[in-house]
């Protein structure tokens, strides 16, 4: 599992490393079942605190992305395509409304808007 840690990101550290970790479960790159790097080898291997990557893990076990297995580690949870849809939906919706306010400010209108959507959505 790779992850880089940017410290020009305006993201604080858990965040990246919590999104990189996602992004490589819903790629397939880090698949169903198989065992996460322990909270405290994570932390060495990215030279940070076991605290932010205690976090990491407890926010990836409430989101559903991983399980914790006493005694044994962490683990990529089994696929609930459900959740990972209204998931995805969710951080789609969020991006959207971003794309707005932006396209808004930057004093587009709406049919401008939706014209560089479906640009990108053609690509």
């Amino acid at each position: 599992m790779k992850i880089i840690i940017k410290n020009s990101s305006e993201l604080p550290i858990y965040e990246q490393i919590e999104e990189q970790i996602k992004a490589q479960i819903l790629a397939g790159k880090v698949t169903e079942d198989e065992q996460l790097p322990s909270i405290r080898q994570l932390a060495r291997d990215l030279k940070i605190s076991v605290i932010t990557t205690t976090r990491v893990y407890n926010d990836l076990v409430n989101e559903g992305f991983i399980v914790s297995v006493a005694g044994k580690g962490y683990f990529v949870a089994p696929r609930n395509n459900e959740l990972l849809r209204e998931r995805m939906l969710c951080e789609m919706e969020e991006a959207i409304e971003q794309v707005v306010t932006n396209g808004r400010n930057a004093g587009l209108s709406d049919d401008d808007i939706i014209a560089a959507l479906k640009h990108f959505m053609e690509e």
